[in-house]
């Protein structure tokens, strides 16, 4: 893939969205893209279980956690999972844990913080809706780009 540059995307295309929020990498792979999913769900991760064991194409998995740093909903079982069905990565408005082992995972991993604690499986959330994160409009089958800098959404793909 391309080397991505988010300062460059959003110098060159006008019409991408910034998610506003100070994520921290956690993958092996800070910098990442491609077509997302969109899963909300609320210290819940039964959603996002049952996602990353689906064929990834190289999709990128966007999940909705209302910020909450109370549960994780990514570990260490569903990033390696993740990555052997060949996801690219995921940015998670919530918590992970298991941070030293998704480290090492050929994943791309951004969430706002880390939690020991695991989610509850109540088969909560809703998955492929519009989601509304750091003042961005993320729609399932946009394209997202990551990096150090950042994270942004485009309709359309940019590399």
């Amino acid at each position: 893939m391309t080397e991505i540059s988010t300062p460059d995307l959003t110098d060159a295309a006008a019409d991408v969205a910034v998610i506003e929020l100070q994520f921290r990498n956690f993958g092996a792979h800070p910098r990442f893209a491609g077509r997302l999913v969109t899963i909300k769900c609320h210290e819940d991760n039964s959603l996002v279980k049952q996602c990353v064991s689906e064929p990834g194409e190289g999709r990128v998995i966007v999940v909705d956690g209302g910020g909450s740093l109370r549960r994780a909903l990514l570990g260490d079982m569903l990033a390696e999972e993740a990555a052997r069905n060949g996801w690219a990565g995921l940015v998670i408005n919530g918590a992970v844990r298991d941070v030293d082992e998704i480290a090492a995972t050929a994943l791309g991993v951004k969430a706002l913080g880390a939690t020991p604690l695991k989610t509850d499986k109540r088969g909560e959330g809703q998955r492929d809706i519009v989601l509304q994160i750091g003042g961005a409009r993320v729609t399932p089958g946009d394209y997202l780009y990551a990096d150090n800098n950042g994270v942004i959404v485009s309709t359309r793909a940019l590399l």
